[in-house]
């Protein structure tokens, strides 16, 4: 039997008539990409699954983390504003929030910047709350190191890798030492993100440049980044960048991902050649965002868990 009820199911099914009715009123074109790939992503912060080669020159092949790799190829080659509402994986990602096989709605807007694109998907989330009767909600901007401020009462950016530990340590982390990077992660999870009011959207923008991912540097604070994320009701749900178009950088940003892993006594992984193919040929000035919708259905119906709105979870998958 489903795990979930079958209003559940159905109240999905209401949910994406209501995400592509949203877009067929903008103009934004629905597209279809493959959930299988010769490349994989590289990023450190997430495991893929792999699986037989799809060609006859490849061993292995990797089930996809995000459309976005597509999505960009699509993009260069001249296919304008586009959506996908598309099933990703993670390996070993399993609890409450977290189920390996997901759905993300993904969408490109050209020539739009970072702040273009959070008022677009303020206007989505509050027509969909509105659609499944929440009443409106307060939208709320504040940068990173602002929120860190109010929240820390310091700049972790501007603090070296042995006071964020000491921080830490002092909000109850116990174990090694942690990288600048995981000890900004925890302080986020641990002390900030308890702290917010859930009924509020909240956009936190420019994050730390070491967390750039696929996103521009701020060109008028290199120690940011031109990426933000949505939060609402103790959850993210929406993570969003302006999109680095230089293909050069972008090799740069694979190859010290796998440096990284290798470190870390992680497997390498083959990037998209592809993709930066795609980018060196002219991929155009954009902004692209991606919103998990099995977690914005799970607090749309007020669930305690994934298990509310999936019926068949990976113990029953």
């Amino acid at each position: 039997m489903p795990e979930c009820p079958l209003d559940a199911v159905q109240q999905r099914a209401f949910l994406y008539r209501h995400i592509r009715q949203f877009f067929a009123e903008r103009q934004v074109m629905e597209v279809e990409t493959p959930v299988l790939s010769n490349h994989a992503n590289t990023d450190v912060q997430i495991e893929v699954f792999q699986t037989q080669g799809i060609t006859d020159d490849a061993s292995t092949a990797y089930l996809r983390t995000s459309p976005e790799f597509f999505h960009k190829r699509l993009l260069a080659a001249g296919g304008g504003d586009i959506y996908e509402i598309a099933k990703v994986f993670r390996l070993g990602e399993s609890s409450r929030r977290h189920n390996p096989e997901f759905t993300l709605l993904e969408w490109y807007r050209l020539d739009w910047t970072l702040f273009d694109l959070m008022d677009e998907v303020a206007v989505l989330m509050q027509s969909t709350l509105n659609a499944f009767g929440w009443p409106k909600a307060e939208v709320k901007h504040i940068s990173y190191v602002d929120l860190c401020q109010l929240h820390l009462g310091f700049n972790p950016l501007a603090n070296e890798k042995e006071e964020l530990n000491r921080s830490c340590q002092e909000h109850g982390y116990h174990g090694d030492a942690m990288s600048h990077s995981q000890c900004l992660d925890f302080l986020f999870a641990v002390v900030i993100e308890p702290k917010l009011n859930p009924n509020e959207l909240l956009f936190v923008y420019h994050f730390p440049a070491s967390q750039a991912a696929l996103a521009q540097i701020n060109p008028e604070d290199p120690s940011t980044c031109l990426r933000f994320e949505l939060m609402w009701q103790g959850l993210e749900l929406a993570n969003g960048y302006q999109e680095l178009t230089d293909a050069e950088e972008q090799r740069q940003r694979f190859e010290q991902d796998n440096q990284t892993r290798s470190a870390m006594n992680k497997p390498t992984l083959p990037y998209d050649a592809h993709l930066l193919a795609a980018m060196a040929s002219g991929l155009p000035a954009c902004s692209g965002v991606a919103l998990g919708l099995d977690r914005l259905l799970m607090k749309l119906l007020k669930t305690e868990s994934l298990a509310g709105v999936l019926p068949f979870p990976t113990n029953r998958a």
